[in-house]
């Protein structure tokens, strides 16, 4: 008698907890918050394209992106922000600056203010934390040091940062410059095979392995091949997520056994399996003694912690900075070949500082004063991370706008890294010597270059990227030169960072 009473009081707070549920995504989360943010920042003047239920604005982005995905540039044109910002510059024009516009139920606030931007990315009170990334994000890359806040974020930046320290770096060098030579030996060998001492490479293909290969000698030490292979599978799962970004998130469909989440679901098995190969010996090690490399510190701070799963934010801290580096060298590569001036300035200055046959030693390397000036203009034009996004913790204003606790605003790299009122009116143009007193000189603000952000949550591998990149272009100019291949289409896109669209087929010519 009483189980037959209780079987239908379990199902009416069942009931009640759906209802519950249903009331707080469908209105409250899908309806009401919509109205009553953008009721409110109306108010302030802030206007921005129709909310959509459910959708936002993503359908209009997909749409504006879709009509100038076929929009080809000359190689002089840097000016690829039609190509993947249509929407930013259509809603800026429309509504002026900032603008409010909706990914899907959750507001974002695109600004264009330096001083506002700088406020944001160098509070250090806490206010402002990394913006949620979507749940497919999280499971390719955990929560790394790129997406912890907080006590968590503290304590991993500890860890982290003393093996990217200037004195470790220089340490690293050599094998930096090895892994360099050795792609640069494979190429010779294949160039010595042609008549005319000529070959095409693909460098968007060829520094991305050459960034994996280095990096995972620093963060793997003797398991680095197994960690390239962790590396390709975060790749591969990063493309699914990517490939499905502005699609409408229907709840629960994630979950389904649909032909891309099994082949999602696959990856992600692999990606565990290859990790717990690397870690499991060290954490069968009788002695506690995980290794000096980056993996041996991070599983040293989980057992003192008593904490585990943190090898996916070692991987999210690790493949971050593979990305970054390897597409700072393939745009650095494409402007070098169309500006042939800048890279027989760079070779004599190479030549100058460290020979034809020497190799590279730290020190030598940081003497490459007009090579910095070229990486920092890369970054200017061809910054690799497109946009940088906060969330306030709490209600909070800034600059005199009311930001209220939880949305988002959007900080657009390319866009504030061509205003002309900062830059000067050469700001389209390829021109290192703007670098040539610092970057805090090279714009009419000191805080104008934002390639590795600022403030305490700025990029912490940026040193790290510097020397690796002026490693690889100095073995390369003592041995090659290098025009673009005809076969190259400038057409950089936006998958997840900014990238050649079809590569960047390069003709390689050795220099004896």
């Amino acid at each position: 008698m009483a189980m037959a009473f209780l079987v239908p009081l379990a199902l009416v707070a069942l009931l009640a907890a759906a209802i519950t549920w249903l009331w707080d995504y469908t209105f409250m989360r899908l309806v009401w918050r919509p109205y009553a943010i953008g009721k409110d920042l109306r108010r302030q003047g802030i206007h921005g394209p129709t909310y959509k239920l459910v959708k936002g604005c993503k359908e209009d982005i997909k749409t504006m992106k879709e009509e100038t995905d076929g929009l080809v540039l000359d190689v002089h044109d840097h000016n690829y922000l039609p190509r993947i910002s249509p929407h930013y510059l259509k809603w800026r024009a429309q509504y002026g600056e900032p603008f409010l516009y909706w990914f899907g139920p959750k507001p974002r606030i695109c600004i264009f203010d330096y001083e506002l931007a700088r406020q944001i990315l160098s509070s250090k009170s806490g206010h402002f934390v990394k913006n949620d990334p979507p749940a497919t994000l999280l499971d390719v890359l955990g929560n790394g040091l790129a997406l912890l806040d907080g006590i968590d974020w503290v304590r991993h930046h500890r860890i982290i940062k003393p093996a990217f320290a200037m004195d470790k770096l220089k340490m690293m060098t050599t094998t930096m410059l090895s892994c360099a030579q050795s792609m640069i030996k494979e190429l010779e060998n294949q160039a010595f095979q042609n008549k005319n001492g000529e070959i095409e490479v693909d460098f968007n293909m060829q520094f991305r392995e050459l960034a994996a290969d280095v990096i995972s000698h620093a963060a793997f030490g003797s398991s680095y091949k197994l960690g390239k292979q962790v590396f390709q599978t975060q790749h591969d799962l990063m493309a699914i997520n990517v490939a499905s970004s502005l699609d409408v998130q229907i709840p629960g469909l994630r979950y389904l056994p649909t032909e891309r989440n099994r082949h999602r679901w696959m990856l992600e098995k692999k990606l565990r399996s290859s990790l717990m190969q690397i870690i499991q010996p060290r954490l069968a090690s009788t002695s506690r003694d995980y290794g000096d490399d980056l993996l041996g510190l991070m599983l040293e701070s989980c057992n003192e912690t008593k904490q585990g799963g943190k090898e996916g934010g070692l991987g999210m801290s690790i493949d971050e900075i593979i990305h970054e580096l390897s597409l700072l060298l393939t745009w650095a590569i494409f402007l070098l070949s169309t500006h042939p001036e800048w890279q027989e300035r760079l070779r004599k200055e190479v030549f100058r500082e460290i020979g034809r046959e020497q190799q590279p030693t730290a020190d030598a390397l940081s003497k490459l004063k007009e090579m910095t000036m070229v990486v920092l203009e890369t970054l200017r034009l061809y910054c690799p991370p497109l946009f940088l996004q906060r969330k306030p913790i709490v209600d909070i204003t800034v600059g005199g706008m009311k930001l209220p606790k939880g949305v988002a605003v959007v900080i657009p790299i390319p866009i504030m890294h061509r205003e002309k009122e900062v830059w000067g009116d050469d700001v389209g143009e390829f021109n290192p010597l703007r670098f040539e007193n610092g970057v805090t000189r090279a714009g009419k603000v000191p805080h104008a270059m934002l390639g590795f952000a600022m403030g305490p949550r700025s990029c912490i591998g940026q040193n790290f990227a510097m020397l690796e990149a002026k490693s690889a272009l100095a073995v390369m100019l003592q041995k090659f030169s290098f025009t673009l291949s005809p076969d190259y289409v400038h057409a950089p896109t936006d998958i997840f960072l900014l990238k050649p669209k079809f590569g960047l087929p390069v003709i390689l010519r050795r220099l004896d």
